[in-house]
């Protein structure tokens, strides 16, 4: 599989790096191309074109209803729909599958000003996630957790063919946005590699509780689910993240990276 961070920064874009959004690529046994997009926050669908043919995602999976992980489906809407040869305006093109949280349709549609009684149905296909499921996309198995935020929110496992020998399966495990929890754990526990946000900092955001990780807990997680590889993401623009690796180093004596802009991991 192929991880591709097409944004990264925590809350909101910032000026080096789009909200919350990650590629994750695989062929199959034919070999198809598969592409499921993890999260679509602010700016992050200007940035998707550079990697891919919006046409060409397979499957979205939303983790919740934040701006920063969602708002930027209402520029894919636009594009799917009116686009002049490929648009669903104009073709019998079929809606993209979207895993997220109860009432997202009602939500994009809002977020977008559609008028009432009007959706994106034809464009987005909602599928409610729910905690536990396990879903088949192409090569991938794709499991949803939920997970501790002050929303509905879920984390996921994506299962797939390795990149260096098709023949085994590996695992991507995403957060999504959380605090410690068990749903967090399950989606670390023996990762091959684990994506986890670190978007506050120990001392500083301790007196806000259900919202995030820290590097420490981040890291931590990792070290004791037995996750191979941590990579740190949804830091906001005002943190240094270089506190943010070094309180992960502190718990996790695995391979760490902080998350930027257009990285790619192979896995």
């Amino acid at each position: 599989m192929k991880l591709t961070v097409v944004g990264m920064s925590g809350s909101f874009a910032g000026p080096q790096s789009p909200a919350s959004s990650y590629l994750v690529q695989a062929s199959d046994a034919d070999g198809r191309v598969w592409s499921v997009l993890m999260d679509l926050g602010s700016g992050a669908f200007g940035a998707l074109q550079n990697y891919v043919d919006p046409f060409e995602i397979d499957a979205i999976l939303v983790s919740h209803l934040h701006p920063d992980h969602c708002s930027d489906l209402s520029g894919y809407y636009v594009y799917y729909k009116y686009h002049p040869v490929l648009g669903t305006q104009y073709t019998d093109r079929a809606a993209i599958p979207v895993f997220a949280p109860e009432n997202a349709n009602a939500r994009f549609a809002l977020a977008y000003g559609l008028d009432e009684g009007e959706s994106m149905d034809e464009q987005f296909e909602h599928l409610k996630l729910s905690c536990g499921q396990t879903t088949t996309v192409g090569p991938f198995e794709i499991e949803a957790f939920e997970v501790n935020h002050p929303v509905e929110a879920y984390g996921f496992r994506v299962t797939g063919p390795s990149q260096f020998d098709p023949s085994q399966r590996v695992t991507i495990g995403y957060s999504g946005d959380t605090d410690e929890c068990e749903g967090v754990r399950k989606i670390a526990r023996n990762a091959d590699l684990f994506l986890s946000e670190a978007a506050f900092v120990e001392g500083r955001d301790d007196d806000i509780p259900a919202m995030h990780l820290t590097g420490k807990r981040a890291g931590l997680i990792a070290s004791q689910e037995g996750a191979k590889r941590l990579v740190l993401t949804h830091i906001p623009p005002w943190n240094d993240p270089n506190v943010t690796y070094y309180e992960a180093r502190d718990e996790f004596d695995g391979t760490i990276e902080i998350a930027r802009a257009s990285a790619v991991y192979h896995v």
